[in-house]
């Protein structure tokens, strides 16, 4: 669990509390913290958009339950009513499960814990948007860094990317079908790497506009976006290169030498991509660098690498090569002229219509 999360729920709560009490005047200023917590959360990588809906969920709930309960008291059906309701209404102003669920839980709240009475209802509401805005105002000037965490999900998601090549490497080359299904098995657990990488990327750039610290991120950030797509049509011919050279080895056909070469050389080339996402500018390996050692991989990748074996032979180069035009993305290249890297080669068979559940 990262600090700076515990640490802006942890503010947000007492400055919440100190300016529903002591700056406007409730005495007991309940959902004030409360509502400053739950629109924070505890997430890693808070959305500004996620802020506003548990807000708006607080607001409706706590306003329907303290309208309702005044009027018809509290009991069992009472209580069902003010949730279905609470909940009807934030399904109309949003319909995002987020907001459902904290208008029927502050419902709850209100009718079972404080019954309302007179203004109490109003004054509830008050709370509630004081500590929601103190929640954006938190988020505002103690952020998380909106390009750190993204960065750290590219650069976990190529080095799996770099485990599998090598795995399937060493599975070509000893002629072990065990060490490439396990490989496979990595590959496929990738997925949920590739959705906290998309997750974090629009929390960057939430953060990258509200928080003033780090307005000179955004261009660096939209960087970091546009490898998003790239990475993930990767791994993606990766899962395929990986199927196709478990079905290499389990047909017994013929292996080239220079097809394992060339696969652990992409795993290679992919390490030093995973590095430039982690470098700071100036630092290196940078975008060039990546670029140089890609392009030494690229030409490797001929028709003459499995001009001696069969059709997995040939469908595992044609994925090294859509995988090196993706990572040319990565590396900051345009996918023409990533595509004008590979040398020219003879077609190759399209991936079998078994393979695509991999894809």
């Amino acid at each position: 669990m990262s600090a700076i999360p515990i640490l802006q729920c942890a503010i947000a709560a007492g400055v919440a509390w100190w300016i529903a009490k002591d700056v406007v005047g409730n005495p007991q200023p309940f959902f004030a913290p409360i509502a400053a917590v739950v629109s924070l959360g505890l997430t890693l990588a808070t959305r500004v958009r996620r802020v506003f809906e548990l807000l708006a969920g607080v607001v409706v709930g706590i306003g329907v339950g303290s309208l309702l309960i005044q009027f018809i008291g509290t009991g069992p059906w009472q209580i069902g009513l003010v949730v279905g309701l609470a909940m009807v209404i934030a399904v109309v102003v949003d319909g995002g499960p987020v907001i459902t669920m904290q208008a029927a839980t502050s419902g709850v709240l209100v009718a079972t814990l404080l019954p309302p009475g007179g203004g109490a209802g109003f004054t509830r509401m008050m709370d509630a948007l004081i500590g929601g805005a103190v929640g954006v105002l938190v988020v505002a000037l103690l952020p998380t860094h909106p390009v750190r965490r993204a960065r750290r999900d590219a650069a976990a998601l190529l080095g799996s990317a770099v485990d599998v090549l090598r795995q399937v490497a060493r599975g070509l080359e000893t002629e072990d079908a065990a060490v490439i299904e396990q490989a496979l098995k990595k590959a496929r657990a990738t997925q949920p790497g590739i959705d906290q990488l998309r997750g974090d990327l629009k929390g960057g750039r939430d953060i990258s506009r509200l928080a003033p610290m780090y307005w000179g991120s955004r261009t660096r950030l939209q960087r970091l976006a546009a490898t998003a797509d790239p990475i993930d049509a990767a791994i993606r011919n990766i899962r395929v290169l990986t199927r196709r050279a478990l079905t290499l080895v389990l047909d017994g056909e013929p292996i080239e030498p220079d097809l394992v070469k060339l696969v652990r050389s992409l795993a290679d080339a992919t390490d030093v991509v995973r590095k430039m996402t982690l470098a700071d500018p100036g630092e290196q390996p940078d975008e060039v660098e990546a670029a140089r050692r890609l392009r030494t991989v690229a030409r490797m990748a001929r028709f003459e690498v499995v001009r001696g074996g069969g059709l997995s032979s040939g469908v595992v180069l044609a994925q090294v090569r859509s995988t090196l035009v993706d990572l040319f993305q990565v590396a900051g290249l345009k996918r023409v002229s990533a595509l004008a890297t590979l040398p020219p080669t003879v077609p190759h068979p399209a991936v079998p219509p078994d393979e695509q559940g991999d894809v």
